[in-house]
């Protein structure tokens, strides 16, 4: 009976554990997402602002 008992809290404790992991690893998953769509976003800014500014050098000359 005792031995069951353990048995079944070491299996809890080892569910919680890769639960935690992966949670762990999806939140990293989003973030490096997160991160590569806001610098996909700086480089369109970047690369609107230089058409811009191409654009206006034209349009003075």
């Amino acid at each position: 009976m005792i031995m069951d008992m353990m048995m079944l809290v070491l299996m809890v404790m080892m569910m919680v554990v890769l639960v935690k992991i992966t949670t762990m690893m999806i939140i990293g998953v989003l973030i490096i997402d997160v991160m590569m769509m806001m610098m996909m976003m700086m480089m369109m800014m970047m690369m609107m602002m230089m058409m811009m500014m191409m654009m206006m050098m034209m349009m003075m000359r």
